[in-house]
């Protein structure tokens, strides 16, 4: 029994390393995933309006960045849905929204528009931003895996989900934004759609 799961343990090490799973490099130096207490890199996303927004843009105020797959899947939907569909209590809290994946600025804004997603999303075909947050690749290289970060007011990295149930995860995430803030208001320029 100990044999087969040592060989268990090597086989998911290997497979690990073989589709991208395994521990990452960041352009920071770092390993891994991006630490609470790091500085967030910046990313621009657009919104269905074809606004650019930054993550420079929103400092003052709390921001998510999720990370997803791919576009228009079963799970990716119902993430971004469930953020839509909190949409106005995001705004509420001055907390921002930013998905990323690694598809293009074209089928972002298919989309978005398909879903009426209000929040930017980042088309990262580099993978640049997946890299600088430390975001392994999904399995089989298929896409990212999904993870979110809560980015706090001065821009650096609050909390950390490595792993989420998609259906779940907006409102885990808008009350670990709200737990944040402890009572205060958001400054005016967070709350504005």
């Amino acid at each position: 029994m100990l044999r087969q799961a040592q060989r268990l343990a090597v086989a998911v090490v290997v497979t690990s390393a073989a589709t991208g799973c395994a521990a990452r490099q960041r352009p920071d130096g770092g390993n891994g995933l991006l630490p609470v207490g790091a500085a967030a890199p910046d990313l621009a996303g657009q919104t269905l309006d074809d606004r650019t927004v930054r993550l420079a843009d929103v400092r003052g105020c709390a921001a998510v960045v999720y990370f997803y797959p791919r576009d228009d899947t079963p799970g990716c939907t119902k993430e971004a849905c469930a953020f839509r569909d909190s949409w106005s209590r995001f705004r509420e809290a001055g907390v921002t929204v930013f998905g990323v994946s690694n598809q293009s600025p074209a089928r972002h804004r298919e989309f978005a528009s398909e879903h009426q997603l209000r929040f930017p999303l980042v088309a990262d075909e580099s993978r640049a931003v997946e890299h600088a947050y430390g975001v392994p690749d999904a399995l089989l290289g298929f896409g990212e895996a999904r993870v979110s970060f809560l980015i706090d007011p001065a821009g650096h990295v609050a909390r950390i989900w490595p792993d989420v149930d998609p259906a779940l995860h907006a409102n885990e995430v808008l009350a670990a934004a709200t737990a944040l803030a402890a009572g205060a208001a958001p400054p005016a320029h967070c709350t504005k759609s």
